[in-house]
């Protein structure tokens, strides 16, 4: 019993360090927006690798910070690389659906897919790299 708490509680930490993290990064990319003109025309796919390969690099910084498990490792280990990136896509994709509710225009991150995309490279770096 107290490894499936402590599994849910790394799980827990993980999906809201990263849904915070997904959040600075929207607050930047909003804040950058007017600089480009015509955002649409990237490439969804170049977008959503560009989001992993962000959340990779941020993973990676993120080593520095917490080189290891914040908590004790459990029999689930792992399991965050799937169920966290999907619960912060699903934030991201809220965020945005509130936004679009109130007449703003969210950004690329603020979405499921690019969401995952995000928390999914920093979930890979962390699992991977983790000591």
């Amino acid at each position: 019993m107290e490894e499936f708490i402590a599994a849910i509680v790394e799980l827990l930490f993980e999906f809201l360090s990263e849904l915070f993290i997904e959040a600075v990064v929207a607050l930047i990319a909003r804040s950058v927006r007017s600089l480009f003109a015509n955002r649409s025309a990237v490439n969804p796919v170049l977008a959503g690798a560009f989001y992993f390969f962000l959340g990779t690099a941020i993973g990676g910084g993120s080593l520095f910070l917490f080189p290891h498990t914040i908590f004790h490792p459990s029999k689930f280990h792992g399991v965050s690389l799937l169920v966290s990136p999907v619960l912060t896509g699903l934030a991201m994709s809220l965020v945005g659906l509130m936004l679009r509710q109130r007449g703003r225009e969210p950004v690329r991150i603020e979405s499921f897919g690019y969401g995952f995309a995000f928390a999914l490279g920093m979930a890979i770096v962390r699992l991977i790299f983790v000591r």
